[in-house]
């Protein structure tokens, strides 16, 4: 079967009017870029995402799930294949336990229908864009509450079971070990299973604690990460490295405000890169390398990413970037992990 007759069987089968063609993805990440994919289509339930993984196996059709979009770049040229847009977002709660299909957002929905149940354990993650899917996919995590934040809290910590369609195209009922959890890991990194629901074991608690851990946490983040709708980013680039820090190696190596066209490093958060309007995914792996080469170079350590790169990319920019100075009035990420740990200290 040749690609046309292949595409012509993909629209056919999960609906003429619901599968789209040469839809750009940049509106639909969180970084807002990349070219079109070939064929879109939004699977609404559970099952619709089923099918049309299914469909896409069968056929032989290259295919990428998309939730948020975040965590993820897409090439300017686009996706040659079948994106499917994870919709699947419905919720049930029973007792002290919620279901939710894996494309839940896990805020404002997934958590808010916790708080309103009086139910505990979710709020944690408040304000970081996934799904529940993506949750699993890389153990979402954040600090424990205020004022200790003594250690970091996992998606795992909740979770009950979950729904999974393997990579045989099997579907079943898997349990909390099934994943192998680690720090930004699960087994969904190494195998080609997909989440289709989870189910979340919580606890009662007051919705005035919840809210005063929500509004904690908010605020944490505002004043550490750019806010999306106005500096669109991926959030952190590279992969953590215990006791150093990458966003510190890059602050102290001068490499804030560095920028190839619209791609910058924000001067908020040394490991957080920003479209400033028309930015390229060829932009950002140009300054991704600079970065990376640039660190290697004077520190010796090699910061690897922790974002994937799907799609069909033109080549990276390359020569000296331009700086572009710190705003007026703007406060660090490290200078606000500065005062806490002299008030820690005081």
């Amino acid at each position: 079967m040749n690609l046309h007759a292949t595409y012509q069987t993909v629209c056919r089968t999960l609906g003429t009017e619901r599968v789209r063609r040469n839809v750009p993805l940049a509106p639909y990440t969180t970084m807002k870029l990349g070219g079109p994919a070939d064929l879109y289509y939004e699977a609404g339930s559970a099952e619709e995402l089923s099918a049309s993984v299914k469909l896409a196996r069968t056929l032989g059709v290259p295919f990428f799930l998309l939730g948020c979009g975040a965590n993820v770049v897409v090439g300017d040229r686009g996706f040659r294949g079948l994106v499917i847009r994870n919709m699947a977002r419905h919720i049930h709660v029973d007792g002290t336990r919620i279901t939710a299909e894996s494309g839940t957002i896990v805020y404002p929905d997934l958590i808010e229908t916790a708080v309103q149940a009086g139910l505990s354990g979710l709020e944690h993650y408040v304000g970081i864009p996934s799904t529940v899917g993506g949750a699993l996919w890389q153990n979402l995590h954040f600090l424990a509450p205020p004022p200790k934040r003594e250690r970091t809290m996992f998606i795992e910590e909740v979770l009950a079971e979950a729904t999974v369609l393997t990579e045989s195209n099997v579907i079943r009922e898997v349990g909390l070990d099934y994943f192998k959890f680690g720090y930004d890991y699960s087994i969904l990194h190494v195998c080609d299973d997909i989440v289709l629901s989870a189910v979340f074991n919580l606890f009662p608690a007051s919705e005035a604690y919840m809210r005063s851990v929500m509004h904690a946490n908010l605020t944490w983040r505002a004043l550490r990460h750019p806010p999306l709708d106005s500096e669109p980013s991926v959030g952190s680039i590279f992969k953590k490295i215990e006791g150093i820090g990458a966003g510190r190696l890059i602050d102290e190596c001068g490499l804030k405000g560095a920028s190839y066209g619209d791609i910058t490093v924000t001067h908020r958060h040394a490991n957080i890169m920003i479209n400033q309007g028309a930015g390229r995914a060829a932009d950002l792996q140009g300054l991704i390398e600079y970065v990376r080469d640039y660190v290697a170079r004077e520190t010796g350590y090699r910061l690897e990413t922790e974002i994937d790169f799907v799609g069909e990319f033109d080549p990276p920019t390359t020569g000296n970037p331009v700086y572009h100075p710190r705003p007026a009035g703007l406060v660090t990420a490290e200078e606000l992990a500065a005062r806490r740990k002299a008030s820690m200290t005081q």
